[in-house]
């Protein structure tokens, strides 16, 4: 009789988390760097102070 060779799937498990873990790098280096110097600004509203004393 011929022997049949059966090979076993590979898992796909560590290449879904080896994406996730990327994915998550990319969002902190890119997008997670964005938020914080937008939050660190600051507006200041332009105004004006009219003083109408007169000495």
């Amino acid at each position: 009789m011929a022997e049949i060779k059966i090979e076993k799937k590979k898992a796909i498990w560590p290449w879904i988390v080896l994406v996730l873990l990327l994915s998550a790098v990319i969002y902190y280096i890119f997008l997670r760097d964005n938020d914080a110097q937008s939050q660190n600004t600051v507006e200041i509203e332009n105004t004006t102070s009219t003083d109408n004393t007169t000495n």
